[in-house]
């Protein structure tokens, strides 16, 4: 079989069925970035690394590259299962919204070690995560990862002044199409965030992903942290994340 083969560390971000035994994977690599690859007979019982190509599933792939779109996995060693998350439907939730958010933002075959390795990191933490009653599209950890992928995109939102006239008293609001925060006489068709969103979306912007839980934030903050990372996606991505309303 004419092509390359090599081998490369990815996470799973969802995968297809395709046929009566293939699946069709989206994956991120930390070579290659975004990849689409095909799992020839993983349906089958027989299969040696079916289980192994589950969504969220971080492993090492022997990945041969012909002369189509999709590469084909010949081979599959799991690194970290994330079991604990997938089978808790909270943390799953989270986990998707976090696979959508990475599949979106950096779906380009472009290698960016520091977005594989926030990946990587997200879905470490979230194997560990707290289970929370609100909404999993309001959880601190997702909501970190996603601004922090907004940043390694170029998108950062920038919430110290206003953007458009660089003042810093009087800010209340965020236009996505400016690029961050702006103050009430420039805030005209923006959307209205409340001190304490701003004040969150800072915090979860300039810490840890290890430290989303400690942010202090309330339920306006997220909701508002929230509304922040929605508009950025319509407005730099013309985009909205399905998982977002789970």
């Amino acid at each position: 079989m004419a092509g390359r083969t090599y081998k490369s560390e990815a996470i799973v971000l969802r995968s297809m069925r395709f046929s009566e035994a293939d699946r069709i994977l989206h994956l991120y690599s930390e070579q290659r970035g975004r990849i689409g690859a095909i799992a020839k007979g993983v349906r089958k019982t027989t299969s040696r690394f079916g289980a192994r190509l589950e969504p969220l599933s971080h492993v090492e792939l022997l990945l041969h590259e012909g002369s189509g779109e999709l590469q084909t996995i010949t081979g599959v060693e799991l690194l970290h299962s994330h079991r604990s998350s997938r089978e808790e439907p909270y943390r799953l939730n989270v986990g998707l919204i976090g696979a959508e958010a990475m599949l979106r933002l950096h779906g380009e075959p472009e290698r960016n070690e520091r977005a594989f390795g926030a990946l990587a990191r997200f879905l470490d933490l979230l194997d560990e995560a707290p289970v929370l009653e609100s909404r999993p599209a309001v959880d601190p950890l997702v909501l970190a990862f996603q601004l922090k992928l907004l940043w390694l995109a170029g998108y950062l939102p920038h919430l110290t002044s206003c953007v458009e006239c660089g003042a810093v008293d009087g800010v209340a609001a965020f236009s996505p199409r400016a690029g961050g925060a702006v103050c009430t006489d420039h805030a005209a068709g923006a959307l209205r965030l409340s001190s304490e969103g701003i004040a969150g979306v800072e915090r979860l912007l300039s810490t840890p992903l290890a430290e989303a839980w400690d942010a202090a934030l309330t339920d306006r903050s997220r909701r508002d942290a929230l509304a922040v990372i929605t508009s950025s996606y319509e407005e730099h991505g013309g985009f909205r994340l399905r998982t977002l309303s789970a």
